[in-house]
């Protein structure tokens, strides 16, 4: 038995509600790495990072932060990050680096501990010595109760630079996690915290359950000489060269199955000539490419209850991949007219049928889904859609849109649910290559949409959503890996 799943084991085990809190530091623990040194290489490429602020850092990294002064340097040789701007302007810069570069380093163990959480109804709460600018998207992302960080003067809208209180570095944080427990009658005996950092020794034990993640040394001594769990993780790490190669092996593949099937189809006068070949070209691309699908229940309803809506959770470039490996023939998809101007997969998906969808034109809305209804009703064939309609940086679930739940009443046919888990870990959002290893699926029962009525599809759509989200949260525990060595060991020796 694993760290990580005692764990999940203690929290599902844990009294539920709000009194009950579960607190994460971010840098090192939600996230492998810093996010500062995201902000760092965004100032060195825009050119703002001048020598005596490099030399500031290169001299706090050389002697180390080891006391709340310390911490009070470090904050002081940022302050030109910040100084001058805009709140508004740093909240938007944070968002950016979050969404296309820290998000690609968040622990998928400590989401879905996170997410096991929020099932209990856990107050959640992010608790870090970074800045607001750096831990409001993941507090929003998350959604977070409360985002505990070290905040930053503002006047008039414009940022000084100086530090507002006291920063919530080591006692600082505890103090803040006190104050927080004391105005919204938090248990702090009841509740969990997770943290990476020696200076956090006080915070984690101000909880009932505190928990050391991939800790460093000195936290690492402490956590065993007080019995403190102790949740060792680490994101794998890939050849890119390996991947490269596997990359491109799955797009020649794929991209050569279209076009023998395109002329296959001009040869025999068959219009359905290309969507018949392209999933042996898809299957064959993703093996290639390292990438295994394996689904861990509902199999079944991939076929049973035909033509349907498939739905299917949106994180990656290899959704689509996935789906056409799961659902094999006679469905189309519905997609968003962007993608259509993808040079060569643009048309690819054309001639497959798909279904190009104008999202800024919604007052046409009705008009642009009928193709989509006609395919269902009249042709007989299923529907892929992507319900949040564009892809998450994290394993969030997101706001589901109406559009394929109107298709699927309108065209009298069911709705199936598939759950993608790790998409996203092998291929992010902002990635252009494919990382080796198993995507995990779960299909969910049909279900039945003949009785619904036009006013209550978003009803309909968030009871739909919220099965992702407890399929998700009720994932198998032998699925997450937390003990890196091996999870090294399952790689293939030329992506290490």
């Amino acid at each position: 038995m694993s760290a990580f799943t005692d764990r999940m084991r203690a929290i599902r085990s844990a009294p539920t509600g709000k009194k009950v809190a579960a607190l994460f530091d971010y840098d090192g623990t939600l996230i492998e790495g810093f996010s500062a040194a995201a902000i760092m290489r965004a100032r060195l490429r825009s050119m703002e990072f001048g020598f005596g602020e490099l030399a500031d850092f290169l001299l706090i990294g050389l002697r180390g932060v080891v006391s709340e002064q310390d911490y009070a340097e470090v904050l002081a040789a940022t302050r030109p990050t910040f100084a001058g701007k805009t709140y508004a302007e740093l909240i938007a810069f944070g968002e950016h680096l979050f969404k296309y570069e820290t998000a690609a380093k968040l622990r998928p163990q400590m989401w879905q501990i996170l997410r096991a959480h929020r099932e209990m109804g856990h107050t959640i709460v992010i608790a870090s010595s970074a800045t607001r600018f750096q831990i409001e998207p993941i507090a929003r992302e998350i959604g977070a109760d409360f985002a505990l960080a070290t905040d930053v003067e503002v006047v008039d809208g414009v940022v000084t630079g100086n530090v507002k209180g006291r920063p919530l570095w080591g006692p600082g944080k505890a103090a803040a996690v006190r104050e927080l427990a004391r105005a919204n009658g938090i248990d702090l005996d009841a509740s969990f915290a997770y943290s990476d950092g020696n200076e956090d020794i006080p915070y984690l034990e101000s909880v009932g359950n505190p928990a050391a993640v991939s800790p460093r040394r000195i936290l690492r001594a402490e956590a065993e000489s007080r019995g403190w769990p102790i949740i060792d993780l680490k994101n794998p790490t890939y050849n890119r060269f390996g991947m490269l190669a596997r990359t491109g092996a799955f797009y020649a593949s794929f991209v050569g199955a279209a076009a023998v099937g395109a002329a296959a189809g001009v040869v025999r006068r068959d219009p359905h000539a290309l969507v018949k070949a392209l999933p042996t070209g898809n299957d064959v691309g993703l093996s290639l490419a390292g990438v295994h699908v394996q689904v861990l229940d509902g199999g079944e309803y991939l076929f049973s209850d035909r033509p349907c809506v498939f739905l299917f959770n949106h994180q990656s470039k290899l959704d689509l991949p996935v789906m056409i490996n799961l659902v094999r023939s006679d469905a189309t998809g519905v997609a968003k007219k962007e993608v259509q101007r993808v040079p060569v997969l643009g048309e690819i998906l054309r001639q497959a049928g798909l279904v190009f969808i104008d999202r800024t034109n919604r007052g046409k809305a009705i008009e642009q889904l009928a193709p989509a209804v006609k395919a269902l009703r009249d042709d007989g064939m299923s529907l892929i859609v992507a319900p949040e309609g564009t892809r998450s940086p994290t394993p969030r679930i997101g706001r589901f849109k109406k559009g394929p739940f109107h298709i699927a009443m309108q065209a009298g046919v069911p709705i199936v649910p598939v759950v993608l888990r790790n998409t996203g870990e092998l291929m992010w959002r902002g990635a252009q290559l494919i990382r080796p290893g198993t995507v995990e699926v779960m299909v969910l029962p049909p279900v039945d949409t003949s009785e619904w009525t036009a006013d209550e599809i978003g009803t309909r759509a968030e009871e739909v959503r919220q099965m992702y989200i407890t399929a998700l949260a009720d994932w198998p525990l032998e699925s997450f890996v937390d003990d890196s060595v091996e999870s090294l060991r399952r790689q293939p020796e030329e992506d290490r």
